[in-house]
């Protein structure tokens, strides 16, 4: 993963051949997602988060909404549609995301200065939550911060609400999120896949 950009939030991974045998219901990683959604289990999207000194953003409180897949093609229900880093993504009906769950591999070790990963338990359980919701919700449900050692593997619902800050110090820390479903799509929508 050398050639992908540097100092961007996060680079969309839309192909990554080496990657495949790890992330494949079998390969070390994938095996995870399998245990969870079971052997047709596949990583339909992955994203590779640098934060720097030179790249050192927070994200607010949010739901992942999109999914990527091969191309644009009109199917009630799916939509709105972005591309982003050239990869076609569209919100699908929300039932898909609530049967996905979400790997974040820690390339480095995530202490509680170093922008982990921020949940809220059970807001996963909550269908699509509008962003005027958001604060309540956070405030009635409270946070959970996810440390991790370098290697470390998350799984979590896709739909859980989430959040990170800034690292204080600033300093390096990759994670590479992989999302995973069970799900076709109805034709002639298809995943990308990763």
């Amino acid at each position: 993963m050398t050639d992908l950009a540097v100092d961007v939030p996060g680079v969309r991974i839309g192909a990554a051949p080496a990657l495949r045998s790890i992330l494949a219901p079998g390969g070390t990683v994938g095996r995870i997602a399998a245990a969870v959604l079971g052997p047709d289990a596949r990583a339909v999207r992955a994203v590779l988060f640098d934060k720097t000194p030179a790249a050192n953003w927070s994200l607010g409180w949010h739901q992942d909404r999109t999914i990527v897949v091969a191309e644009r093609v009109t199917v009630a229900g799916f939509g709105p549609w972005t591309i982003k880093s050239g990869l076609v993504q569209v919100e699908p009906p929300f039932v898909i995301l609530e049967r996905m769950v979400t790997l974040r591999i820690h390339l480095d070790a995530v202490d509680a200065t170093n922008a982990p990963l921020r949940i809220v338990p059970g807001s996963h359980r909550l269908g699509r939550i509008a962003e005027t919701r958001i604060a309540s919700i956070v405030a009635a449900h409270g946070e959970r911060t996810c440390l991790a050692d370098r290697g470390d593997i998350w799984c979590y619902a896709t739909s859980i609400l989430h959040a990170s800050r800034a690292a204080d110090p600033p300093r390096r820390r990759r994670v590479l999120q992989v999302d995973y479903s069970t799900d076709a799509l109805p034709d002639p929508l298809c995943w990308r896949g990763v």
